[in-house]
């Protein structure tokens, strides 16, 4: 009878002590820290757009964190940022990303960079619950990863109109680091469809660095391509772009650019600056991060109609550069994409 006893309150301690063990271990997910890691493909000085990453990440941790302080959660809640540099050798990414995920600290890698899907989706198998959330990228159907996909057609197509609507030779040329899929396949063609439309027979030349930081060897590009008759040019080159920018100086040329606050960069040179919003577009998603609402496995195709591309015509250095009938010309042609009454044409 002792052992019978001993038996059933075993049982019955069990009984009360599971529940409770179980509600422990899983409320104990939601009270710990939400944990980021921003990983830049890159340098963040010399780029504006994983300048804005960071930034953009950075409002949103510090809003969400803000929210708890003032609803009186704990500072054990506020969610975690760490940032990692990997630099501008493309060959090393991979190797850095899977020692970042190996690490198993981060609930969530953020980044932005047309191969970072295609880098992040074996990983997804290698460590199962690590996920991904990833700008300037395509991927669907990976349940760990989500995607912003700008509009790189628009953007392109009409840096490319701008370019073609300033050109007196009608040449204009694309002056970029490396050569990549998104690059070959829509930067590069519909920025010469955009100079085409805009002035009929006009032709587009293409010129590859080999690297995002090498300004001599932009500015040598940008020298011979000047020579030959080329008189805007549109550099997608990171810091190389200096090199472009002292020969587009010397050489009195002018320069389309696809960055933020892009007239700063030289004032009277630069013609346009048709830029991703994607400062606006990394809070967003990592708000959706943190508020549990990320639609894991999607891709979020991103234009002008969805307010995530813009091109700055409210700028006075765009005003003072760029002539008023071309400005009229251009705030037409963005007016009818902006409203969806007018799209990028097929290639």
């Amino acid at each position: 009878m002792k052992v019978k006893k001993s038996c059933s309150l075993l049982i019955l301690t069990l009984c009360v002590a599971l529940p409770l063990v179980t509600a422990g271990c899983a409320g104990g997910k939601k009270s710990q820290a939400p944990s980021i890691a921003v990983f830049v493909p890159g340098i963040i000085a010399d780029s504006p757009t994983y300048a804005n990453l960071v930034a953009g990440v950075t409002e949103a941790v510090e809003t969400y964190n803000g929210i708890l302080t003032a609803t009186g959660e704990p500072e054990a809640k506020h969610a975690k940022m760490h940032i990692m540099e990997a630099g501008t050798n493309q060959a090393e990414w991979g190797t850095k990303l899977t020692s970042l995920a190996a690490t198993g600290e981060y609930d969530v890698i953020i980044s932005s960079n047309e191969a970072l899907p295609e880098l992040c989706a074996p990983l997804t198998a290698q460590f199962p619950s690590q996920k991904f959330l990833l700008l300037h990228g395509q991927l669907n159907g990976n349940p760990n990863i989500a995607c912003v996909n700008y509009d790189q057609r628009e953007q392109c197509y009409l840096s490319g109109y701008i370019s073609s609507l300033m050109s007196k030779n009608h040449k204009v040329a694309l002056i970029a680091a490396q050569e990549y899929p998104a690059l070959s396949n829509i930067m590069l063609p519909y920025y010469a469809r955009g100079a085409r439309d805009a002035v009929s027979g006009t032709t587009c030349d293409f010129r590859i660095i080999g690297n995002w930081y090498d300004a001599s060897k932009g500015a040598e590009i940008a020298d011979a391509l000047i020579a030959s008759g080329v008189d805007v040019i549109l550099p997608i080159c990171g810091g190389a772009a200096q090199g472009v920018i002292a020969s587009a100086r010397e050489h009195n040329i002018y320069l389309a650019f696809n960055d933020s606050g892009a007239f700063e960069k030289a004032p009277g040179v630069i013609i346009s600056s048709c830029y991703t919003k994607q400062k606006d577009a990394a809070s967003k998603l990592t708000s959706d991060f943190l508020n549990g609402t990320v639609a894991w496995g999607k891709t979020l195709n991103a234009g002008f109609a969805q307010g995530y591309i813009e091109f700055d015509d409210h700028s006075p250095l765009y005003e003072s550069t760029v002539p008023e009938t071309v400005r009229t010309h251009m705030n037409e042609l963005l007016r009818n994409f902006k409203s969806g009454k007018l799209q990028v044409p097929n290639l």
